[in-house]
C-alpha cells in the first residue's frame, strides 16, 4: 500500500529560440521548483513520508519535450499533473493529454509575459478535447521572477494536488467485502461497476467462513496473538454485563470471546494486506492478501447470530494504535456497507486521520431534549442536534482524546503520542455485546466524543438512473450535560460510542435547520472526519464525476474543473450537468 503516486510538474515555456525561450529558462523552471517545494513541505502520504514530486527534465517548448516528459511520468509512476508557465506558450503542442491523470495549470499572473493568455488559451484546448483541467491564476499581479507563490494560489495548488492524490491512489485498489449482504443495507449490495468506473478500483470477495477457517485452522501469526490478548487484558477495560441474566454468558466463555474477537481483528487485516509470517508457516496463498484499501465485514446477521460480533476487530482496525503501536488506521466498513467505506475512504485520504462510522440515528429538537430531560439546549446545541451512533465498532481515535493547540482533536498518526493513545483506551468500554442484537455475544465499544472538534459527516450514494452522488455535512461535535447525555443516550443503547453533531446551518434548503439536515441525509450510515474539509471532498468528486447533492460550503470555497463554468451559472446545477457529460473517469 506505500506505492504511493507522485506529484508531476511540468515547466511550460515558449518554445521560440533566439531570444526569448532563453531568457525564460531560469525563471520557468524555478517556478516548478517552488511548487515542488510547497508540496513537499506541506503534503504527507498515508504513512507520514513527504510527497514525492517528479520535474520534467527541460521545459516544455513543444510537442517532442511533452512526449519525453509523459514518457518520464510513466516510468516515475507520476499519478496527477501540474503544468506551471510563466509566459505565452503554445497551448495544444504542450498540454498533459493523458486521460486518466488529473490536471491542473497555473499561469502565472504577471505583466511582462502572458501567462495569463495561456492559461486561458490552454484550459480551451483542455475543454475542447474533453480532458477537465483545473485552472489556477493568482488574484494579484506579480513580478517576473517573483518565486514567491501568493496565499490564493498557495490554496489552490494544495487543494488539488491532495484531491488528485486521493484519486491516484484509490487506482487499482481493492475494495474486499468479507461475507454479503447484511441486513438488506443496500450499501452492502456491492456495486462492482461503480467501484471500476468511478473510482478505477478491484472488488475481492471472501465468505465470512475464511475468518473462521483461519481461526479454527490457526492460520495466524500465533506469537502475535499472544501478544496481542495480553495488551488486550491489560488496556481495553471490560464494562458491567447489561443482559438479561438468561443470556449473561461464563466468564470462561467471556474469556474465549475476548480469544476469538483479537483472533478475527488479526485475521481481517491478514486478509486485506497480507502477512509474510503466514508464508513462514507455510500458508503462501494467505499471506498474499487481497491488496484491499478498504473492506467490509457483514456481520450480522449470519455471523453474529451465533458467533461473536465484528466490533471489537471494526474499532481497533480502524483505530490509530493496537498491540502493534501506533500505525496507519485501517478503513474497514462496518456491515459491509461499501459506500460508507468509500466515504470514509475519500476522508482518510484527505486528512491522514481515523474516520469515524456511525449511524446517523436521531434529530434531537430543543422541545423534544427539554420534554425528556428538562434542560434547555444553548450554544451549539440550542437548535438541536444529531445523535451519531452505531454498534460498538467506531474508532477509539473517534473519543477526541487526542488534542492540538489544547483543543480536542482526531491527528494522523504520526503525531500521536504514547499518551494520547492511552487516554482513548482510557475513555473507552468495551461492553459484552447486546444478545438481543449479537446472539453470539462479543465485545462493543463505548465512548462519548469531546465536544468542540470541528468535523465533516460525508456519504456516497448510489440513485437509479443518475449513478453516484456525494452529500456533506461540515459542523462540529459538543457536550451536553452529564445528565442529559446518560438520559438520551441510553434511549437508544449504552453500550455504543456516541458522538453528538451540530451541522452548521444555512437557513435555506437540505441546511435550512438542523433537523433538514437529517431529513436530507440518503442513507443510514455517514462517515465523520476531523476537520472541515468540504471544499477538498467537492474538489475530489470532481475529478471523479461524482456529482454532489448536499454541501453547507462556502461558494467562494469550491474549486472544480474549469470546464464546469461552461455547463451553466449555478455551481450545483452545472456540476451535475458536467460529470453526466463527462461519465465515470474510468469508463
Amino acid at each position: 500500500m506505500n506505492n504511493y503516486p507522485k506529484i508531476g510538474i511540468r515547466p511550460i515555456i515558449d518554445g521560440r529560440w533566439g531570444g526569448i525561450r532563453e531568457s525564460l529558462e531560469e525563471t520557468t523552471m524555478n517556478m516548478a521548483k517552488a511548487v515542488a517545494q510547497l508540496f513537499e513541505q506541506e503534503l504527507k502520504y498515508l504513512d507520514g513520508t513527504r510527497v514525492s514530486c517528479v520535474i520534467a527534465d527541460t521545459c516544455i517548448g513543444g510537442v517532442k519535450e511533452a512526449a519525453d516528459c509523459q514518457e518520464k511520468f510513466d516510468r516515475e509512476q507520476v499519478g496527477v499533473s501540474l503544468s506551471v508557465t510563466p509566459c505565452w506558450c503554445y497551448g495544444s503542442e504542450t498540454m498533459d493529454m493523458d486521460p486518466l491523470r488529473p490536471k491542473a495549470i497555473w499561469g502565472f499572473n504577471g505583466t511582462e509575459r502572458p501567462g495569463a493568455v495561456y492559461l486561458a488559451a490552454t484550459v480551451a484546448a483542455h475543454n475542447q478535447k474533453g480532458l477537465p483541467v483545473f485552472s489556477i491564476y493568482g488574484h494579484d499581479v506579480q513580478d517576473l521572477g517573483d518565486t514567491s507563490i501568493p496565499d490564493d494560489v498557495r490554496e489552490k495548488l494544495l487543494a488539488f494536488a491532495k484531491a488528485g492524490l486521493a484519486v491516484a491512489f484509490l487506482r487499482g485498489k481493492s475494495y474486499l467485502s468479507i461475507g454479503s449482504v447484511s441486513m438488506g443495507i443496500v450499501g452492502s449490495i456491492v456495486n462492482a461497476e461503480f467501484f471500476q468506473e468511478y473510482l478505477g478500483m478491484r472488488n475481492e470477495y471472501v465468505d465470512s467462513t475464511e475468518v473462521l477457517r483461519r481461526i479454527q485452522l490457526g492460520i495466524y501469526d500465533e506469537q502475535e496473538f499472544e501478544r496481542a490478548i495480553a495488551w488486550t487484558k491489560e488496556h481495553c477495560q471490560e464494562g458491567e454485563d447489561f443482559n438479561q441474566t438468561h443470556k449473561v454468558k461464563s466468564r470462561q466463555e467471556k474469556d474465549e470471546d475476548w480469544e476469538f474477537v483479537v483472533k478475527m481483528t488479526m485475521i481481517i487485516r491478514d486478509l486485506m494486506q497480507g502477512n509474510p509470517k503466514l508464508a513462514e508457516m507455510g500458508h503462501a496463498e494467505e499471506a498474499m492478501g487481497h491488496h484491499a484499501y478498504i473492506s467490509g465485514f457483514q456481520g450480522q446477521r449470519q455471523w453474529t447470530d451465533f458467533l461473536p460480533n465484528g466490533d471489537f476487530s471494526e474499532a481497533m482496525l480502524t483505530s490509530s494504535f493496537d498491540w502493534n503501536g501506533i500505525r496507519a488506521p485501517y478503513m474497514v466498513a462496518t456491515e459491509n456497507d461499501s459506500l460508507n467505506g468509500v466515504s470514509m475512504a475519500f476522508n482518510h485520504l484527505l486528512t491522514n486521520t481515523a474516520q469515524i462510522f456511525a449511524d446517523v440515528r436521531t434529530y434531537w429538537s430543543p422541545t423534544a431534549v427539554e420534554r425528556v430531560s428538562g434542560w434547555q439546549p444553548e450554544g451549539r446545541a440550542k437548535d438541536g442536534f444529531i445523535h451519531l451512533i452505531n454498534s460498538g465498532a467506531a474508532t477509539l481515535d473517534g473519543s477526541g482524546r487526542q488534542s492540538k493547540d489544547g483543543q480536542a482533536a482526531i491527528k494522523p498518526y504520526w503525531e500521536i503520542s504514547q499518551q494520547e493513545v492511552q487516554d482513548c483506551l482510557d475513555a473507552t468500554t468495551w461492553y459484552p455485546a447486546n444478545r438481543d442484537y449479537f446472539r453470539g455475544g462479543g465485545y462493543s465499544s463505548n465512548f462519548l466524543s469531546k465536544g468542540g472538534m470541528p468535523v465533516t459527516m460525508c456519504r456516497v450514494n448510489l440513485i437509479k438512473g443518475l449513478g453516484p452522488s456525494l452529500q456533506l455535512a461540515e459542523g462540529w461535535t459538543i457536550d451536553l450535560p452529564d445528565e442529559v447525555h446518560q438520559l438520551l443516550n441510553d434511549r437508544t443503547d449504552k453500550t455504543w460510542p456516541t458522538t453528538w453533531f451540530v451541522p452548521r446551518t444555512m437557513g435555506q434548503g437540505a441546511f435550512r435547520d438542523v433537523y433538514s439536515v437529517m431529513a436530507n441525509w440518503g442513507s443510514n450510515h455517514g462517515a465523520i472526519s476531523y476537520g472541515h474539509i468540504g471544499a477538498d471532498l467537492i474538489t475530489m468528486a470532481s475529478i471523479l464525476r461524482i456529482p454532489v447533492c448536499m454541501h453547507n460550503v462556502a461558494e467562494d470555497k469550491i474549486f472544480r474543473p474549469a470546464t464546469w463554468a461552461a455547463y451553466g451559472m449555478d455551481s450545483e446545477g452545472s456540476d451535475y450537468r458536467a460529470c453526466q457529460a463527462f461519465g465515470p473517469l474510468y469508463r
